[in-house]
């Protein structure tokens, strides 16, 4: 069995609560290079779809709708337009199926990847979340085990975050402050990094 509406719900659980851990510094990071509330962000998500997740409809593609329309609900900022944006692609793809096999993962990726790039007009190499996104894509390409994905997928955004680091942020806010975020992790790939820990757990 694949990726179900049961295991998108117990999946948002995991992540929700690992946002709530890391909420003080995702905040603390943001506040370096941008507002200071992507914590506040990420909890306030995490706690929205986890609020819709016991009425999640057993199509995928409707489920993961769903769980964008929690999200636009409560927050309209940049990275919340964002997850959206990818959770939207990966609606429309996984639209009017049960059961998705795990070796669609690394296509629902780049789906989402190109849709966020487009939305936020960025491009690999801007040291945003999307560089991170490209490379689960990558890195989960053939894979058809959930704990297999998610712990390349893990490696992957970690590795992408080491070879980011040195490297000026190009897009967004951040890229007002120039060098000066030379040095810095991407608050929003961070933030993603979180995500996927919370579904290892």
């Amino acid at each position: 069995m694949g990726l179900t509406s049961k295991g998108l719900a117990a999946g948002l659980v995991r992540v929700a609560a690992q946002m709530e851990t890391a909420a003080e510094e995702l905040n603390a990071l943001d506040a370096k290079i941008g507002d200071g509330d992507l914590g506040v962000t990420m909890v306030r998500l995490g706690r929205a779809v986890t609020e819709v997740g016991d009425g999640l409809p057993d199509d995928v593609g409707m489920a993961l709708l769903k769980c964008v329309q929690a999200i636009t609900k409560v927050s309209g900022s940049s990275y919340a337009t964002l997850v959206a944006t990818a959770l939207m692609s990966a609606a429309k793809t996984c639209k009017g199926r049960t059961d998705v096999p795990w070796s669609d993962i690394s296509a629902l990726l780049g789906g989402a990847c190109q849709a966020t790039m487009a939305r936020g007009k960025a491009e690999l190499g801007d040291k945003t979340v999307i560089d991170a996104l490209d490379a689960c894509r990558a890195s989960t390409a053939g894979l058809d085990d959930p704990a297999a994905i998610v712990a390349a997928a893990g490696a992957a955004v970690d590795a992408t975050m080491a070879a980011m680091r040195d490297k000026p942020s190009r897009v967004g806010r951040a890229r007002i402050f120039g060098d000066r975020t030379v040095g810095l992790d991407d608050p929003g790939t961070v933030a993603f990094a979180h995500m996927i820990k919370g579904l290892s757990g």
